[in-house]
């Protein structure tokens, strides 16, 4: 189905096109963009939103700056769908997010108005800083730098990280802090009641429109009037907040907030801001899902609620005849209450994330033994060796891609100190239609290498289940890593007795002859329907769940190495340094000559793509698996088995 544009939206094809308006054509405009994007993401799925909420602060950007010279900086990048449109790929959009398609996200490759690639939150002030700093050595003065970044992405780190460098530098540098209460999930942490205090101090947006009258009088007289109001402002805005302004603490020049749906004005304003040098910041007030009242309502559903009918809201979801399986999010959110409630020293931490890994069911059966700590993975790690200090059980989920943020924290606070913290990794592996910058792809490789860790992955949701809870008793008291794909299962009847597991021991999934798939994690389901299907064409493969990446069972790998010809393992994890390695290292070092295929995520960068699309480009869904297993079945037929050892 093809989206038709509005009357002016349909003639922009790039910001020069969108610069011949009007300042009265851009209210218009504003109102085609968002019925754009709500009838594309209607049809097409993607997130939504984040989109709406920034729909007039990305046409005034547009209008006012000069980009792509003017480099414009998205945080995240879930709100950066008008941008795309009003850049030359309204067009494109319809294949946004899908297989060989356009990125959901900026990115540099796809466009020069993608200033900076992004994915993962709270980069924008930094990478616009670095920008800014290279304008002034090149001697760029005119050169705009802008970043927008969420009130969500501003509790990070890396934010004030960077605003703390920016305050020194003195850079053309605009921050726009977009803030509507919301990343995915309603903001947390004392910096939302801060901005809160600010946007409803009645008193002080009343003397604040005054005084800003005043400056634009009074910048008609030269810059000593300005000096002299700008005096005046910061004792305001110290006397009337009765505290000083965090931004202008850190040496930016602070203005607002402002109607961040007030499109005219918003022109008004940024162009009045190009004029004044230095680091700047920009305060807007928006709403997420503006201009769709169900998206206005709940925002957390509405983030990336998949496809709708525009009319009348109602989200498509498949429907079954027969009992379906659980997303594994929701079996660990529903196993962590179970787990609680027999442990009072489990607890529960996530970074922003609670919708998104179902924490959110312990914080509502559990508000005290569950914790949102902000979008700070760092510090989510680190909160939970703290815990775990002191006797508790903290289980920290985060998604195998954010974990990266926190290896130091992983590697210093926890496996250093032998800490009992237990990391659950959601989205490990391929996630889908979010491409590399969700990929869980490294996890296997990079906890496998720390000390004291325990690295595991569920083959399904008793497997996650069991891992869990073997996770938590007292003889495993040290690191614990456990890893999981995003989306559905294969048990529709999951919820099982918990069972203890013991470390460093895998299955027997399919007894054969010949050559022996290993997997560790879900794609083992894939290994299982490879096995069937060479079973019905005489061949005879064993299955091996591994469980465990490390310790690896090795009485189970002995066996092996003397019982079959030839091996493949199977990971849904990087290639270099991940399961597959780590066989072939146990063979090497216990002095097997054993032919071995590994088959997983190879060493680049894979774009987006549903998963099965993805497992098949990288040859290890079913029928790669498949493939692979027949491939070695046939070279290695007349290999006798005393050749298979080395002595």
């Amino acid at each position: 189905m093809i989206v038709e544009p509005g009357e002016l939206l349909a003639a922009i094809d790039s910001p020069n096109d969108l610069k011949k308006l009007s300042p009265d054509q851009l209210v218009q405009l504003s109102q085609e963009l968002r019925q754009f994007i709500i009838d594309s993401v209607s049809i097409y799925g993607g997130h939504f939103g984040a989109s709406l909420g920034v729909v007039e602060l990305t046409v005034a950007l547009h209008y006012v700056f000069n980009t792509p010279y003017d480099q414009l900086v998205w945080d995240v990048g879930h709100q950066a769908y008008g941008h795309k449109i009003l850049t030359g790929r309204r067009e494109k959009f319809p294949t946004n997010r899908r297989y060989h398609g356009m990125s959901g996200f900026p990115k540099r490759s796809e466009s020069e108005y993608d200033a900076f690639g992004v994915g993962h939150s709270s980069t924008s002030i930094g990478a616009a800083l670095g920008m800014a700093v290279a304008s002034d050595y090149k001697g760029e003065f005119d050169r705009q730098h802008i970043a927008v970044i969420g009130d969500g992405a501003m509790t990070a780190g890396m934010a004030f990280e960077a605003l703390n460098h920016a305050g020194v530098e003195k850079s053309n540098l605009l921050v726009i802090l977009n803030d509507n209460c919301m990343s995915i999930d309603p903001n947390v942490g004392a910096l939302k009641e801060y901005l809160t205090d600010i946007t409803t101090s009645r008193t002080y947006n009343k003397v604040r429109d005054e005084l800003w009258n005043v400056l634009g009088k009074l910048s008609k007289f030269g810059p000593n009037p300005q000096q002299i109001a700008r005096k005046v402002e910061q004792a305001m805005k110290a006397t009337l907040m009765k505290q000083s302004n965090l931004f202008e603490a850190l040496n930016f020049r602070y203005f607002g907030p402002v109607d961040g749906h007030d499109v005219q004005h918003l022109a008004t304003i940024l162009n009045d801001l190009k004029s004044i040098p230095g680091p700047k910041i920009l305060h807007c007030v928006t709403v997420k899902g503006k201009g769709y009242a169900l998206a206005e309502k709940d925002q957390t559903l509405w983030h990336a609620p998949g496809l709708f009918d525009k009319v009348t809201g109602e989200i498509h979801k498949k429907t079954y005849d027969k009992p379906q399986a659980p997303k594994y999010q929701d079996v660990f959110g529903e196993t962590m209450v179970e787990l609680a409630e027999q442990n009072d020293k489990i607890m529960g931490v996530t970074p922003a994330m609670p919708s998104g890994s179902s924490l959110n069911i312990m914080m509502k059966a559990m508000p005290d033994r569950a914790f949102d700590v902000g979008i700070a993975e760092q510090h989510a790690v680190t909160f939970s060796a703290g815990l775990a200090t002191q006797g508790l059980v903290p289980f920290c989920n985060i998604y195998s891609s954010f974990m990266q943020r926190a290896y130091d924290q992983v590697l210093h606070d926890v496996a250093l100190q032998n800490l009992h913290v237990v990391f659950c990794l959601d989205r490990a592996g391929f996630a889908g239609a979010d491409g590399p910058t969700h990929h869980g792809c490294y996890d296997l490789a990079y906890m496998r290498c720390i000390p004291n860790m325990v690295v595991s992955a569920p083959m399904n949701e008793e497997e996650l289940r069991n891992l869990m809870y073997t996770a938590t008793l007292p003889e495993n008291a040290g690191p614990f890593s456990i890893r999981y794909p995003r989306g559905e299962g294969v048990m529709p009847e999951w919820r099982k007795p918990l069972k203890k597991l013991i470390i460093g021991t895998g299955r027997v999934v399919r007894e054969g002859e010949g050559v022996a798939v290993l997997s560790i994690g879900h794609i083992g389901n894939y290994a299982v329907k490879a096995t069937q299907k060479l079973a019905a064409e005489g061949l005879n493969p064993g299955h091996y769940d591994m469980r465990f990446c490390k310790p690896l069972d090795e009485e189970m790998l002995h066996n092996i190495a003397r019982q079959y010809k030839a091996i493949v393992t199977v990971e849904d994890g990087c290639l270099p340094g991940g399961f597959g390695a780590a066989v072939l290292e146990f063979l090497a070092d216990n002095g097997y000559a054993i032919p071995v295929r590994r088959l997983g995520i190879p060493d680049r960068i894979v774009e987006h793509g549903s998963q099965d699309e993805l497992y098949k480009e990288c040859g290890f869904d079913a029928d790669g698996i498949a493939a692979a297993l027949r491939e070695m079945a046939g070279k290695v037929a007349a290999i006798t088995p005393a050749e298979r050892v080395l002595l």
